[in-house]
């Protein structure tokens, strides 16, 4: 009997229906709650403040600051420590990178208040304004690739352990960029996958803005859905169905 092309057939289906759906890259991460009667929080407002952070993560994973005076509107060392403690509570995280359909994905949200109403609360604001996170990763890229970002308060990007975004300081939305080609000159290679960790805080009212775009590759990509997977594989079943009626 002559095997049937069926199988080969509905899973060519589905892989060309799988390959034409948007895709997503998913960050992870941390929200560490605070409040405003912290040390560094609801305090001056310090403006655009680079050079607050050394140029590579400390052995623990996390940015340490050599800031003096304090300038971006931090205290010390040892309160800046305490951004990435959980001791007003933290949470989980997922932020969804939508790909827009030219190679680019995207994060917007101009009210980003992940956690109002929660853990230690809004403290009678309208929103909850005082938190830091820590989003990871894996990624990697090509010379020609850019990784944009608009927001507000501090932000800073490490590849690999070091610092290849810096906007620290309690501010209004600023915008920040860099692109393959300069992460070619801090030594890094084309296609090699490397760790990726993104540090933010909102430390002040009234605004908190928290916008990405790039064409960076974010590892792994979003898994589709079960669901998904069975309506694009019903689809298949359908249109190879309908092939062999008309063959008859």
């Amino acid at each position: 009997m002559k095997p049937s092309k069926y199988p080969t057939l509905i899973a060519a289906t589905l892989a060309l229906s799988l390959s034409g759906a948007a895709q997503a890259y998913l960050l992870t991460g941390t929200i560490y709650d605070h409040v405003a009667s912290e040390a560094d929080f609801e305090d001056a407002i310090s403006g655009l403040s680079r050079g607050m952070l050394a140029s590579t993560l400390g052995s623990d994973g996390l940015p340490d600051y050599i800031g003096t005076g304090g300038y971006g509107g931090v205290q010390s060392a040892a309160s800046f420590d305490n951004w990435w403690s959980d001791s007003h509570g933290s949470k989980s995280v997922e932020l969804n990178l939508a790909d827009n359909g030219s190679g680019m994905y995207s994060y917007s949200d101009s009210t980003f208040f992940p956690i109002d109403g929660e853990l230690s609360g809004n403290e009678g604001r309208s929103h909850n304004y005082h938190f830091a996170m820590h989003l990871e990763g894996k990624t990697s890229f090509k010379e020609m690739d850019m990784f944009d970002f608009t927001g507000d308060d501090d932000l800073w990007v490490f590849i690999n352990g070091k610092l290849v975004m810096d906007l620290g300081g309690v501010h209004g939305p600023a915008n920040g960029h860099f692109s393959g080609s300069d992460l070619l000159g801090l030594g890094l290679l084309e296609d090699t996958v490397y760790d990726l960790d993104i540090f933010f805080a909102e430390r002040h009212t009234t605004q908190s803005n928290f916008n990405i775009t790039t064409s960076l590759r974010i590892e792994p990509p979003t898994p589709v859905s079960e669901s998904s997977v069975l309506a694009l594989f019903m689809t298949g079943l359908l249109g190879l169905g309908m092939r062999r009626c008309f063959r008859k």
